[in-house]
């Protein structure tokens, strides 16, 4: 699915495309909409990062079971389990 935002949109808010992503992705997250892997992917930076954009908003970042699954599965697919 793509989602377009118009350049009027952007103008208006004053944000980049890279911008909006993030906003969009942290409303998400602190709605539990998104995990934190998910959300930093949306974003389209590194979850670390993501961690601390969320951080600065003095947003909880939880960190449940599906999060932990998600971790096991990455460090397996890079070999580092």
């Amino acid at each position: 699915m793509s989602i377009v935002v118009s350049d009027e949109i952007l103008t208006a808010t004053r944000m980049t495309e890279a911008e909006m992503r993030q906003e969009i992705a942290v409303m998400l997250f602190q709605k539990e909409e998104l995990t934190l892997a998910q959300a930093s992917r949306f974003a389209g930076i590194h979850r670390i990062g993501f961690q601390h954009l969320v951080a600065s908003r003095h947003i909880p970042v939880h960190y449940d079971v599906e999060d932990f699954e998600q971790d096991i599965t990455n460090l397996r697919e890079i070999g580092r389990l």
